[in-house]
């Protein structure tokens, strides 16, 4: 049984990666900062950040694979916070390398963004684009095996507060109304986080090794479409006040403006449909509410 270590498997796509991982077979231990809220009885849990190197060498140790989630992925926060930004996210990816190197992994997998073809994004897509170049040194200089992961639009259950369907889906069921920054014609592929995790693990094949691969889904939606749909589903009559202030942090249509490593793409074979999806958070809000009450 191969052993995987999943950084940051703690977070909304780490912790269904290592499900999806841990159903596959594997044997996974997750490395956080905080203990997961959806840990399993067949997973081990190692606290640690990703800054401290040598807690990173003794939860690399043995492992065949290392995926790497771990770091700050609200564009938000890292205009706030730049410096921290950069030191999560280039310098704590270079620690995970180099115990990656000394460990002598099979395979790194690096969670990036489909944010690094674009100049949109800020400090989060600077420290993607920056990582994606020291990882292919790393490649280069000590033939460390990676995959590189650009992720499109995800959604469903265990998202962060900021997660775009998630943050429209909470503010309707809740108020009644949502009020959006943008233009409403903003077009992304949506996909569901299982099936992004899916497609997470095909890329073990040796076909992926050394690659860049793009995970999107199959469902494109501009903005205005998402959120009627939400509307109706929910059974409320949209009320929605529209911010049409130019919005410089994400790109409208297409992200693509800089070359960067040419990537293949994955789509799911069969994949949750959005609709369905949008089902899925609802209820689980509802179910939270619930049980909070």
């Amino acid at each position: 049984m191969d052993k995987v270590l999943v950084i940051g498997g703690s977070g909304f796509l780490g912790s269904h990666v290592a499900d999806k991982l841990s159903d596959s077979g594997f044997e996974v231990s997750i490395f956080d900062i905080n203990a997961s809220e959806w840990m399993r009885d067949d997973q081990e849990f190692i606290e640690g950040s990703i800054l401290d190197s040598k807690r990173l060498h003794e939860a690399i140790n043995g492992k065949k694979y290392v995926y790497h989630f771990a770091g700050i992925a609200d564009i938000a926060e890292s205009k706030l916070s730049p410096e921290k930004t950069i030191e999560l996210n280039i310098l704590g990816t270079t620690n995970v390398l180099n115990a990656c190197v000394k460990n002598k992994v099979s395979r790194f997998i690096f969670a990036s963004s489909m944010y690094v073809y674009s100049s949109f994004g800020s400090f989060y897509n600077a420290t993607k684009k920056s990582s994606e170049i020291i990882i292919e040194a790393f490649n280069k200089e000590y033939g460390l095996d990676f995959t590189l992961l650009r992720y499109g639009s995800l959604y469903g259950p265990r998202a962060q507060d900021w997660n775009g369907i998630n943050s429209f889906i909470k503010q309707i069921v809740n108020e009644g109304k949502l009020d959006y920054f943008g233009s409403g014609e903003e077009k992304r592929e949506y996909i569901h986080v299982s099936d992004a995790a899916d497609l997470s693990l095909e890329i073990l094949s040796k076909d992926y090794a050394n690659k860049a691969i793009t995970i999107t889904g199959l469902q494109v939606l501009n903005s205005k479409e998402l959120i009627d749909m939400i509307f109706e589903i929910v059974g409320k009559d949209p009320v929605v006040r529209m911010n049409k202030k130019k919005n410089d942090d994400h790109y409208v249509k297409t992200p693509y403006r800089h070359s960067v490593m040419h990537a293949r793409k994955l789509t799911p074979k069969s994949f949750v449909d959005i609709g369905q999806g949008i089902l899925e958070i609802i209820d689980s809000l509802k179910e939270s509410s619930h049980n909070e009450s």
